[in-house]
């Protein structure tokens, strides 16, 4: 069973909220590492939320910084599509199978 990476922030009321971390990655054109995180709370379409912040992978201690260039964003939702459309392909797959 895979491992769930996961850390804790506090929201503007102080409280304590859990994050799971979905995947991270350096981006070739930035050279910049990105986290791509989830509170795992839903919109009012029922998708979970799905938060990205930059961070520095060898600090000890990780601070994720905000992302303010709609460029990084762009980069961010095209990797989200391209992960959709797999995930999508694999459901597919599988459904054939049977």
């Amino acid at each position: 069973m895979e491992e769930r990476m996961t850390f804790k922030v506090f929201d503007d009321n102080g409280k304590e909220i859990e994050c799971e971390v979905l995947f991270t990655f350096e981006s070739e054109e930035t050279k910049k590492n990105y986290m791509v995180y989830t509170d795992n709370t839903k919109d009012e379409q029922g998708n979970i939320k799905v938060y990205a912040a930059i961070y520095e992978p060898d600090k000890d201690e990780t601070k994720l910084e905000p992302i303010t260039s709609d460029y990084e964003w762009k980069i961010i939702e095209k990797i989200l599509e391209e992960l959709q459309e797999e995930a999508k392909k694999s459901v597919e797959a599988m459904g054939e199978d049977e």
